[in-house]
This record gives C-alpha cells, sequence and structure tokens, in this order.
C-alpha cells in the first residue's frame, strides 16, 4: 500500500510540476498551444501514423527542453540569487537547448505535413519522405551551424551582432542561392539575390560587420547551399 501511495505521490508531483511550469511561464503556455494546433493539423490533413508520431515526438521534445530549462532556472536562482556569469551561462545554455529543440521540432514538422500542404503533383503525395524544399530546409540548417561554429571558433562579437563571418548574410545568401536552383525563375532569384546584397551592405553601413565578415557570409551560404543541390539534387 505504501509503494502504491508513493507512486501515486509521485505521479501528483510531475504532474504539479506541469502544470506550474504551465502558469508560471509564458513560453511554455505557447508551447501547448503550438502544440494543439499542430495535432490539429495533422488530424485534418489526415497524415499517416508515422507522420503523426513524427508530429507527437516533436511536440515532446519541446516541452522536455522547455521544462528541463525551467527546473535548472529555478535552480540557479535558488543557488545564486545575485548576479553571476557561471549562472548566466547556466540559463543561457538552457535557453539554448529550448531553441535547438525548437528548430529541430520546427524541421520534423516540415517534413511531415510539407508533402500534404503543397501537393503540387500525384508524384509529390507519393515521395512524402522527400518533400518539395527538402533540400532548400537541410541546406540553409547547415549554414546556420557551420555559422555558429565559426563564430564560436573565432570568439569575436555575439551570436546576433558582430564576428566572423556575418551571419545574417550567410542565411540571406543561402536563401537566394536555394531560390536560384530552384524553379522559381531567374527573375524571382534576381530580386532574392538583390534582397540579400541588400541585407549585407545594411551589416556593414550599421558597423556591425566589416567587409570581410560579409563576404565571408555570402560565399558560406550561397556556396554550401549551392554544393547541397550538387551532390543531392540527382
Amino acid at each position: 500500500m505504501r509503494a502504491r501511495n508513493g507512486l501515486v505521490h509521485s505521479f501528483n508531483c510531475a504532474i504539479e510540476g506541469i502544470l506550474w511550469a504551465v502558469r508560471t511561464q509564458r513560453h511554455m503556455r505557447f508551447h501547448c498551444l503550438a502544440a494543439v494546433l499542430v495535432v490539429l493539423t495533422g488530424l485534418l490533413l489526415r497524415v499517416s501514423a508515422l507522420e503523426f508520431v513524427l508530429l507527437v515526438f516533436a511536440i515532446v521534445l519541446v516541452f522536455f527542453a522547455e521544462l528541463i530549462n525551467t527546473a535548472l532556472e529555478a535552480v540557479v536562482d535558488l543557488a545564486s540569487p545575485a548576479f553571476h556569469p557561471l549562472a548566466r551561462r547556466a540559463k543561457d545554455v538552457a535557453a539554448g537547448a529550448v531553441l535547438l529543440a525548437s528548430v529541430g521540432a520546427a524541421i520534423m514538422g516540415y517534413l511531415a505535413l510539407a508533402g500534404r500542404v503543397f501537393p503540387t503533383t500525384v508524384e509529390d503525395l507519393q515521395k512524402i519522405a522527400r518533400p518539395p524544399g527538402e533540400l532548400a530546409v537541410f541546406s540553409v540548417l547547415t549554414v546556420v551551424i557551420l555559422t555558429v561554429l565559426l563564430k564560436a571558433w573565432v570568439g569575436h562579437g555575439s551570436p546576433l551582432r558582430g564576428g566572423m563571418p556575418s551571419g545574417h548574410t550567410a542565411f540571406a545568401f543561402a536563401v537566394a542561392m536555394a531560390v536560384q536552383l530552384s524553379p522559381a525563375g531567374s527573375i524571382v532569384a534576381l530580386f532574392t539575390f538583390a534582397l540579400a546584397a541588400i541585407i549585407g551592405h545594411s551589416r556593414i553601413h550599421l558597423g556591425i560587420h566589416n567587409l570581410q565578415e560579409v563576404i565571408a557570409g555570402g560565399f558560406l551560404g550561397a556556396g554550401v547551399t549551392w554544393l547541397f543541390y550538387f551532390i543531392f539534387s540527382g
């Protein structure tokens, strides 16, 4: 009887922890709303069992990361009520875990739903494993990861401001190259590259990056995306 009460008590504590996080954390409430919308979308589009598993895993992944982040923030606040650089780093890393989980969940959701949201031909419906824009998504994601690694290695600037290479420029030129290599048309691709160039120029004009950092970002974004299409678009 004691073991049963202990098990029930453990479940109650776990549920209370989840409810407390939902009540006190704005991001947790946002994740709950997003999860409901994703599930309803999956049901309306009549996704397959495998696709639905992918969506559920993405939702659970984000919830897990957000709960761990909330718990770690509470522990850090208890252990270090005053400001401490290591306490800030702990919170930043935990928040980074949530961001990483959210990006991964968005990609999984895209892979599960893109073939049904953007079905252009019967062949697209038959190839759910390779939805439209798959190469663009993975190439841009690779560019972002490489940019983070290079910024961490160089150790200059902040994640969204300064440093080698320019992340905004790398992302913009990755998207522009993906449009260029897609069936969007040369006029659309030209405008997209023009917008990417404007983004790069704005980073220089605002004094956030120098010319070398912007050029490096442009080559990184366009080069990695072109390489992805060259290798995997066959």
